[in-house]
């Protein structure tokens, strides 16, 4: 699993069955909740609520999918959640 911040949405006329009712929204992938890590993605909305702004957490491949149910699902990625608070404690190993 890894955050990321929602910074977009994506509108489709046509999709795959399996996403059918489901929100595709555009992740910034982050480090923690100030720091950037990565190229954007798409992911779908496996929670519905998910909106502009939220600090989300996500799932990748397979596992993208699962809290829907489904046998297979056409993502590489699902929200999981929303961030309400998180708390980390620095060691002199970390390298955020």
């Amino acid at each position: 699993m890894f955050l990321g911040k929602v910074v977009g949405s994506v509108v489709c006329t046509h999709k795959d069955e399996s996403l059918s009712g489901l929100k595709l929204l555009v992740i910034q992938p982050m480090k923690d909740a100030e720091r950037e890590a990565g190229k954007r993605i798409v992911a779908i909305d496996t929670i519905g609520v998910s909106g502009y702004g939220d600090l989300v957490y996500l799932a990748k491949s397979r596992e993208s999918g699962l809290p829907l149910g489904l046998e297979l699902v056409a993502a590489d990625a699902g929200i999981m959640g929303i961030v309400d608070h998180y708390h980390t404690i620095k060691t002199g190993r970390d390298r955020i």
